[in-house]
């Protein structure tokens, strides 16, 4: 392997450990209280709406019609989840049991499927322009931090230690270096046949 591809999978591998750091607060604060619980979701949520509204607004201008299809593909599979889960019967996961439990399950699948996406993406940047991988990886090393804080706020005030969330967190993103490598060598295998489309 390449120096090159080693770069982006550490690159992506970094962006999967920034997602345990959402975990961290955690460490600090024993006991959540529910208006704590209800900001730091709102901050989490608040952070992940906002970076799905850049992103739905670059693909409209793209293709709106792939876009809306794409944005009502992944609200659909949400809700299919969520109803599988609901029908499931007892669930465990990350030492909980039960309604908690499905809800983690739920929310830990959202997060490592999208990671597929990520890892692409940063594969992607880095066979681009000169220092557009390490702005990619930048911005989803940071976009990571709230989201590994959503999993922990699911996780830790039910009775996961924070080591274990972190963990968790951690493992949702890892098809971001899974994904980064294939996409760089895509990219640059097929880079001499962009001038002849």
């Amino acid at each position: 392997m390449d120096t090159a591809l080693w770069i982006v999978v550490a690159a992506a591998l970094l962006t999967a450990i920034m997602t345990g750091v959402g975990a961290l607060p955690f460490l600090f604060v024993k006991k959540v209280g529910d208006r704590t619980m209800g900001w730091s979701n709102a901050a989490a949520a608040g952070l992940m709406l906002a970076a799905s509204h850049s992103l739905i607004a670059e693909g409209v201008s793209l293709d709106i019609t792939l876009t809306l299809v794409g944005v009502l593909a992944g609200l659909g599979a949400i809700v299919l989840a969520d109803r599988l889960l609901s029908g499931a019967g007892d669930v465990e996961v990350a030492d909980l049991q039960g309604a908690g439990a499905a809800k983690a399950l739920l929310i830990l699948g959202i997060m490592t499927a999208h990671s597929f996406a990520e890892g692409v993406g940063v594969g992607v940047s880095f066979a681009g322009s000169e220092g557009l991988g390490a702005y990619i990886t930048t911005a989803i090393a940071f976009h990571n931090v709230p989201e590994g804080l959503a999993i922990a706020l699911v996780l830790v005030p039910r009775g996961s230690p924070v080591w274990k969330a972190a963990l968790w967190a951690i493992f949702t993103s890892l098809p971001q270096p899974i994904m980064a490598a294939p996409a760089y060598l895509f990219v640059e295998t097929f880079r001499p046949f962009l001038p002849v489309g």
